[in-house]
């Protein structure tokens, strides 16, 4: 999953890296607010894909005495600040240049150049989201692709795939502007584009952000996962029942796991501390990214109280 993200995110880089120097070219020698506006937006973009690059590096950095769990949560929360960027700077820059342009408009001179523009931006970033989607579409499994966002662990794929998304709309609602603006020979159409194109951004960015922050805070792994462990402890002889089944995701792929389980009575402590190896084995082998398993059995307590080993 970590490979198909860097590939989705450097594709997407080289991409919005280009695509914003002809749009800024071509805003340059017309004047068109759109352009300058898909402009900040392919910037924006670029700037987002350094960040999570950035994400993924320092989340692979290895566990220390001050981060016992790793540093996976990095990439949940360089991901939030791509979405704020997304918010503060894509959007309202967009916006504001778009509410300029509409309070003094003026005609756009030498259109076809924007039109060229954006019309090779459009086939860069139909292929830009061609591979994020195809990537995508790998981890996604069953799910639709709102869904499998919902459900998703790796802002580092969806957040990338979202963006291709917006910054292609972005680029038909510029085509959209420009050509009822020639055809009308009204520049307002210009601005309406370029306030539209913030609008999507900042749409786009909030629901990036509502997806982010629950990772942020601590999300337990999905449902499949849990059912899952709790199939594994139910086979088990010598359980009497589970008392309880909590995991958070520590990096898109490290969760953490602690199960509160009666084990029988008649067990003796060596025999429960073998019962509990295996089950913690068994579960790590099943779910690879379950990285560490904690397990309080009750039982164990009580028999251990006098002993002082637990």
């Amino acid at each position: 999953m970590a490979g198909s993200s860097h590939k989705v995110i450097i594709a997407a880089l080289i991409g919005n890296s280009l695509i914003a120097i002809s749009k800024f070219i071509a805003a340059s020698i017309t004047g068109s607010s759109a352009m300058v506006s898909e402009g900040i937006h392919s910037v924006v973009d670029s700037g987002n894909q350094l960040l999570m690059l950035w994400g993924l590096r320092q989340a692979r950095r290895p566990a220390s005495a001050e981060f016992p769990f790793g540093h996976g949560k990095e990439i949940y929360f360089w991901g939030f600040v791509v979405a704020i960027m997304l918010f503060a700077l894509g959007s309202g820059l967009s916006i504001y240049k778009g509410i300029t342009h509409l309070s003094h408009p003026e005609p756009i001179s030498e259109p076809m150049t924007n039109f060229i523009v954006l019309g090779v931006a459009i086939v860069f970033e139909a292929a830009t989201c061609w591979v994020a989607l195809r990537e995508f579409a790998k981890i996604k499994g069953q799910h639709g692709y709102f869904q499998a966002v919902k459900l998703g662990k790796d802002p580092s794929m969806f957040v990338v795939v979202f963006e291709d998304i917006a910054a292609l709309i972005g680029l038909l609602l510029a085509l959209a502007g420009l050509t009822i603006g020639l055809l009308t020979g009204n520049p307002i159409w210009d601005a309406v584009a370029s306030i539209a194109i913030g609008l999507l951004l900042g749409v786009t960015a909030a629901w990036l952000a509502w997806e982010t922050k629950g990772l942020l805070i601590g999300e337990s792994a999905n449902t499949e996962i849990v059912e899952s462990i709790r199939q594994i402890i139910e086979t088990e002889p010598g359980i009497d029942a589970i008392n309880e089944i909590s995991t958070l995701h520590m990096g898109p792929n490290f969760i953490l796991t602690t199960l509160s389980i009666d084990f029988a009575d008649h067990l003796q402590v060596g025999e429960l501390e073998s019962r509990i190896k295996a089950l913690r084995e068994t579960i790590r082998e099943r779910f690879p990214s379950v990285k560490r398993v904690f397990i309080a059995a009750e039982s164990v307590e009580q028999l251990t109280q006098q002993s002082g080993s637990r």
